[in-house]
C-alpha cells in the first residue's frame, strides 16, 4: 500500500462542463493539465509500478463544504489518468482497478489537497 498528495483543488464537475460549453479545446486544455499535475505528483512522490489489481482510496480535503461530494469526486477521472499516465497503473479499466473509495471528513482551508492510496488486492480478487 502507498499513499501520495496532490496539492490544491481540482475542478469540480460543474467546472468541467462549463469549460466544455465554453469552447472544447478548453476543457481538453484543462484536463491535460490536471492529469499532468497529478501525474508529476506521482513522480514526484517515487510510487512504484502497480501490475496487480488495485483498489484506489481518495480522501478529498477541501477548504470548505460549499461543493456537493459529486462534483468534487469528478477528479477521480483526472487523478487515475494520471496514475496511468505516470506508470503507476497499467490502465485505469476495471482489469487493474477493482475499487475506488471516498472519504470527504476533513476540511482544511490553508491547504486543500487529495491524499490519494493505493492498495494492490490480495490475490487479485
Amino acid at each position: 500500500m502507498v499513499a501520495f498528495e496532490i496539492a490544491g483543488r481540482f475542478p469540480s464537475l460543474n467546472d468541467y462542463i462549463s469549460a466544455e460549453r465554453r469552447n472544447r479545446h478548453i476543457a481538453a486544455k484543462m484536463k491535460r493539465e490536471e492529469t499532468e499535475r497529478v501525474s508529476n505528483a506521482a513522480l514526484a512522490a517515487g510510487l512504484p509500478t502497480f501490475s496487480d489489481p488495485v483498489t484506489v482510496s481518495f480522501k478529498w480535503i477541501e477548504p470548505n463544504t460549499r461543493r456537493d461530494v459529486d462534483n468534487v469526486a469528478f477528479a477521480k477521472k483526472f487523478i487515475l489518468d494520471g496514475l496511468v499516465n505516470a506508470g503507476v497503473l497499467p490502465s485505469d479499466s476495471r482489469k487493474h482497478v477493482t475499487g475506488l473509495k471516498d472519504d470527504f471528513s476533513e476540511v482544511d482551508k490553508h491547504n486543500p489537497r487529495v491524499v490519494v492510496t493505493i492498495e494492490e488486492v490480495a490475490n487479485g480478487s
